[in-house]
């Protein structure tokens, strides 16, 4: 699995990680089956969110006694963002994860509190090692200034935001942003929402055309595409652990450049629009 360094000057990342957002609403022994199943193929870095139901519980089953194999990511809702709120959402993330401390802890979304609030909360969980760094999650190029301006240079590790071949809005200005900040982007629901590309669609055979090339599947072409930038992580979810075997898989392959160009042709980023997308 191919590992990236997460952020300026952080730790070296699975480009390829596992999301959770649902994760607790299916059979919870396949859950765990298949976070385990993808931590055994390197898909170390684990994303999650007190937000996410039940599913800190799930991971604490998954990564029982594999703690220090993990890059582990929880966050924190805004509305829970103010100072003391952001450290008490962070120690029952805590708590639920049955860990000591977090790889990186993310703002959720832009909310009410200040920024100075949140930002004061993740220097004080990171001098009381509950955390070793902090992100944000669904900012757009103003909230990322205006949290720079905030927070200092090198400060931010993380941007997590929508990705997926129907969905490239971010590489306008918020994958640009990142990359001269040393900020690195992480991609949730790279497979889109339902609405993965139909092999019978023209982008879709294109996609299914490369996947042959590669003796790989079209998803794992799509997740090669995705962090084909060296600061892009993705974090598929999976539900079963032939899903996770699969998504693992995609953080080896290497597409070249005409098959890059062909699935930027097939699939267009657009115009740039007026907000950032989010589910």
């Amino acid at each position: 699995m191919k590992q990236q360094t997460f952020g300026h000057g952080g730790p070296k990342v699975s480009v390829i990680g596992q999301g959770t957002w649902y994760i607790d609403r299916g059979n919870r022994k396949l859950a765990v089956e298949a976070l385990r199943r993808g931590i055994d193929l390197g898909m170390t870095h684990i994303d999650t969110a007190e937000m996410y139901g039940d599913a800190e519980l799930v991971i604490a089953e998954a990564i029982e006694g594999r703690r220090d194999d993990l890059f582990l990511v929880s966050k924190v809702l805004p509305g829970n963002a103010s100072r003391r709120g952001t450290i008490a959402a962070c120690e029952r993330s805590l708590k639920r994860l049955k860990t000591d401390r977090l790889d990186c802890y993310l703002l959720h979304w832009r909310g009410s509190y200040p920024l100075g609030d949140t930002v004061a909360a993740f220097d004080e969980l990171k001098r009381a090692g509950k955390i070793r760094s902090w992100g944000v999650s669904n900012f757009d190029t103003d909230d990322l200034d205006e949290m720079l301006e905030v927070a200092g240079e090198d400060s931010i590790a993380c941007n997590q935001v929508l990705y997926h071949l129907r969905q490239r809005a971010i590489e306008h200005a918020v994958i640009p942003w990142c990359a001269q900040h040393g900020v690195a982007v992480v991609a949730y629901s790279p497979f889109g929402h339902d609405d993965f590309p139909s092999p019978r669609s023209d982008a879709g055979k294109v996609l299914q055309k490369i996947a042959e090339a590669h003796k790989a599947t079209p998803r794992q072409i799509a997740l090669a595409f995705l962090t084909r930038e060296a600061t892009v992580f993705a974090i598929p979810k999976a539900s079963a652990a032939e899903h996770a075997t699969e998504n693992a898989a995609a953080g080896d392959l290497v597409l070249e450049s005409g098959e890059i160009a062909a699935l930027d042709t097939a699939f267009r980023r657009g115009a740039r629009s007026q907000g950032l997308p989010m589910l």
